[in-house]
């Protein structure tokens, strides 16, 4: 992608959380890209891929970052002070940040990058990083921490991590002032981009498109010997493992109603869900008169990341928009609830509130692990998600703290982890 225009209005500081997955590394591309208009305040990663952290933190200047892995780390400080560029940090450890290698405290070096370290490294970087705009691009519930760090501090949060949103509920809009959360899934971006086409008021429909993924049109009993390979090979997105199984389920697109109806408050009855192989119309809303605006655009999250982090303002240039010189069929089919149930689960966990949203999605966590493992097939995943929300009555209260969360999460790993391991499905 080329760097077409500068930002008259200025720069602003973005800090990319997840910076080595899928999404950051996009974001990162954008930024890139846009000199004149964005600054990185700070990056957090698991530590799963140290040299590219490292990489990230040179090409970007980065001064603050954020492991979450005290062993890789260790590994950053070791990379980065070959080049004097490291200081030491314990997240949440009251530590004094002594210099790296006897060189005592503070600065390493002129070029130095604060280390920050531990489980909680992302949400003290959040707090206290400045950033205007935060992009959370934590895989999972993890990200509930950051996310409402972010938003204490008053930033735009460009959210890809849904499942944040998705276990925290309440707790997250609660937490977030008007328009302060901008959606970063292509389908929630889609439908901010239709809704400025009319008032609240006149939203009759959201409809969510998705992909059907690599095992569309096939029956139930079709998808019970599905390999793990088979599943990974999304025939649109290019995605992380996790998600790219959540796409082959549809349980991602479960999830995305329930963010869909917590981020634009439509409800549940008033969201489908609609099955458009080419992956060019991101979603759709019908006004009450009938109308009905689609967003379309070729697929690349570079877009709906770009829109996200200078939102309300699009940039030039950040993707090929669609052509009309060829001939071209978009098609659109009923979603099968019966072969992927999904939605129909996710939709009951949305509709009767409470943690159960958070245990649908933590079972899935617990699942899909499991799958990957092979200890469950892919059907397992999703009879794993329906027993779990079958006994999961006691948490259908709303949470008013993370602890409540994460207790409603534990539970439902245990839950799925025990049904896992009967080799159901």
């Amino acid at each position: 992608m080329m760097a077409l225009m500068s930002d008259e209005s200025g720069s602003r500081s973005v800090l990319v959380l997840g910076s080595t997955g899928s999404i950051g590394t996009q974001a990162l591309d954008v930024i890139a890209a846009y000199p004149g208009r964005f600054t990185v305040a700070g990056l957090a990663a698991g530590g799963g891929d140290v040299a590219l952290l490292a990489r990230q933190v040179r090409a970007h200047g980065v001064r603050r970052v954020a492991v979450a892995d005290p062993a890789a780390a260790a590994a950053l400080r070791a990379e980065l002070s070959r080049a004097g560029q490291s200081r030491a940090g314990l997240s949440g450890a009251g530590s004094d940040r002594a210099g790296l290698f006897g060189v005592g405290p503070g600065w390493a070096g002129p070029g130095a990058v604060d280390v920050l370290a531990g489980p909680d490294a992302a949400t003290e970087l959040t707090a206290t990083a400045g950033a205007e705009t935060v992009l959370n691009g934590i895989t999972g519930s993890r990200g509930l921490r950051p996310t409402l760090a972010a938003l204490a501090t008053g930033a735009t949060l460009a959210l890809a991590n849904k499942e944040s949103l998705v276990a925290g509920g309440t707790l997250v809009t609660g937490a977030a002032a008007p328009g302060q959360i901008v959606p970063v899934d292509s389908e929630h971006s889609a439908l901010a981009q239709c809704l400025r086409g009319g008032r609240a008021d006149e939203v009759a429909r959201l409809v969510l498109t998705a992909s059907g993924g690599p095992f569309r049109g096939r029956t139930r009993a079709e998808l019970g010997a599905v390999t793990l390979a088979e599943a990974l090979a999304h025939p649109t997105w290019e995605m992380g493992p996790v998600v790219t199984i959540n796409s082959a389920t549809l349980v991602n697109k479960g999830l995305e109603l329930i963010e869909a109806h917590l981020l634009f408050g439509v409800p549940y009855e008033r969201i489908d869900v609609v099955v458009h192989p080419q992956s060019i119309v991101h979603s759709l809303v019908t006004f009450v008169d009938g109308s009905t605006l689609a967003q379309a655009s070729p697929p690349d999250m570079r877009l709906p990341i770009a829109l996200a982090l200078a939102w309300p303002d699009r940039l030039s240039g950040v993707t090929p928009a669609c052509t009309w010189d060829t001939a071209a069929t978009w098609t659109f089919e009923p979603l099968d609830e019966g072969a992927f149930a999904g939605v129909r689960l996710a939709r009951a966990a949305g509709e009767r509130g409470g943690c159960l949203p958070a245990v649908l999605n933590a079972a899935n966590e617990e699942a899909v692990v499991a799958f990957v493992a092979g200890g469950l097939s892919f059907l397992g995943i999703t009879d794993v998600l329906e027993r779990t929300l079958a006994a999961a009555d006691g948490w259908s209260g709303e949470p008013t703290t993370v602890a409540e969360v994460l207790a409603a999460e534990d539970w439902a790993r245990a839950h799925a982890r025990e049904l896992a391991e009967m080799r159901i499905g």
